[in-house]
């Protein structure tokens, strides 16, 4: 209750917890000794940030200056994905390293327990000394365990007593800055939440440099998610901006899909979101890059900040999306489904103590989402669980290794049943399995995605069964059996693993299904 009082009271002076009272039921090392051995750890996240929407990916229509620094100082991995590309699902993710069917994390199916997230990044830094803080849209609710109900729009269901600084809100936040309590504080100087995270993150790399102690900062931007609304300060930046479109763009460029990616709501919103005409499309787009723009404004006062406090040269930056987003692809808007543009998301890594020969290189190999926990445990010198999913791409930032995993896994266990789906990428190719089979057959795709990167031809189409077929099948099989073995008991997450069984009739899985998803 003490704590929780603190944390009501104003930020920006630090009247959190106090760092002396902290080393006094901690005995870490000294904060010098702690600076000296590990680093400082900053995790920037996006919300429905495409993987081509910065300029170090290779857009020239965009302004991402500082972000593009990151990627030129660091490494830029080409192959990153969200295994599951919805916001909630994805925020469990990379909390705790686990696939969705072992956070049991959800909007269809429930909020995270306890136990789960005891064992997130966030718990196990702070247990061993780190300084951390969090802001912006945290996604979801914990719980003391699985008969217990939550949800992400109450404060009392987020874990902010497991932070030394808390600067998050509840659901989907607000643009508003005055509208998310513990950011209020900054909402004269910033009306704009965007900025307003990018200052709020500058005064906690101030107040966790005086603390002395090693420091992770985690900053979950609601920027560019919907509702559309740019920062008004920036409204100039794309002014007169005629935007590309992808090669996939428009719907005569998804007709050759399995016909499950027409159930959900992203195909009428290709037209609903302004995708399908060059006037409509090319006003989203400026709206749309204007708040990434603004993320970036704020990733350059966390840059500057890290500056002023003398700490830049000891401080790991990362930054990635919840998931990507359609912007027109295929015919279709937001986002879920399993093609690139809705599962692959932009990954910078910017370790300042890295050799100069390994900076601005591009990475080839298949990360995930989950990849992230088990790199910032591992950057901290923190024993990682053999319970966790994610893989440490430290060997890979550090050149010791090219890959950390054959295979990964994307989950789409959210929104109409029509379009459950479960895939499995590699460096080279794609598999997605539709079991759907109302009025229409469960369907296979396979993409070629090394040559085939806007997966405009669905290899099975024209060459059944082709050469790759049975290998992807087989990795396919070995996470599904993985799912069967590991899912939760709770949240409905064992029966999905009966309706991804590309053994079993449709009809079969329907009536296993929980009601939601009928």
């Amino acid at each position: 209750m003490i704590r929780r009082l603190a944390q009501r009271s104003l930020f920006r002076w630090g009247i959190l917890l106090s760092a002396g009272c902290f080393h006094l039921i901690s005995p870490y090392l000294s904060g010098l000794e702690a600076r000296e051995q590990r680093p400082n750890i900053i995790f920037l996240f996006a919300d429905d940030q495409a993987y081509d929407t910065l300029g170090c990916y290779g857009n020239p229509d965009v302004q991402t200056p500082h972000i593009d620094r990151l990627g030129e100082q660091g490494l830029i991995f080409d192959r990153h994905y969200n295994t599951t590309a919805i916001c909630m699902a994805s925020r469990a993710n990379v909390m705790t390293g686990l696939l969705e069917y072992r956070t049991g994390c959800n909007f269809m199916h429930g909020p995270m327990i306890d136990s789960i997230w005891q064992q997130s990044y966030p718990v196990a830094l702070r247990r061993a000394g780190y300084y951390t803080g969090f802001g912006g849209k945290f996604g979801f609710a914990v719980v003391k365990d699985a008969e217990t109900p939550g949800s992400e729009n109450r404060y009392e269901d987020l874990p902010m007593d497991d932070f030394d600084v808390w600067f998050g809100g509840v659901g989907q936040t607000s643009y508003q800055t005055d509208q998310n309590r513990y950011l209020k504080s900054y909402a004269d100087r910033y009306p704009h939440s965007t900025r307003a995270y990018g200052a709020a993150g500058a005064d906690f790399i101030e107040q966790a440099t005086r603390s002395g102690k090693p420091f992770c900062l985690t900053v979950f931007f609601k920027a560019p998610h919907r509702p559309v609304t740019p920062d008004p300060t920036l409204d100039a930046v794309y002014r007169g901006t005629r935007f590309r479109k992808l090669p996939n763009h428009g719907r005569p460029a998804g007709e050759h899909l399995a016909p499950q990616h027409r159930m959900g709501r992203q195909y009428s919103r290709y037209e609903q979101w302004g995708y399908h005409t060059e006037e409509t499309y090319q006003a989203a787009m400026r709206l749309y890059h204007q708040q990434i723009h603004g993320i970036d404004v704020a990733v350059g006062m966390i840059m500057n900040a890290l500056q002023a406090q003398g700490v830049a040269e000891n401080t790991v930056i990362l930054y990635s999306s919840d998931n990507g987003f359609f912007n027109g692809s295929h015919g279709l808007g937001s986002k879920v489904l399993p093609y690139e543009e809705g599962s692959r998301v932009p990954l910078l890594i910017h370790d300042p103590r890295m050799a100069n020969s390994r900076r601005g290189q591009r990475i080839g190999a298949v990360t995930g989402n989950i990849d992230i926990a088990s790199t910032i445990l591992d950057l901290a010198g923190i024993e990682m669980s053999d319970a966790q999913d994610g893989r440490s791409l430290l060997p890979i930032v550090q050149g010791k290794a090219s890959m950390v995993r054959e295979s990964l896994p994307l989950i789409q266990v959210w929104g109409t049943a029509g379009t459950l789906a479960l895939s499995v990428v590699t460096s080279t190719h794609k598999y997605i399995y539709w079991p759907y089979g109302e009025g229409m057959d469960p369907s296979e795709e396979l993409f070629d995605i090394e040559f085939d990167p806007y997966e405009m031809r669905n290899l099975l189409a024209v060459d059944h069964p082709h050469p790759a077929l049975g290998k992807m099948r087989a990795y396919y099989q070995q996470w599904l059996d993985a799912w069967s073995q590991q899912a939760v008991a709770h949240n409905h997450y064992q029966v999905f693993a009966k309706v991804f069984d590309r053994h079993l009739p449709w009809a079969q899985k329907q009536s296993e299904l929980p009601k939601a998803f009928r």
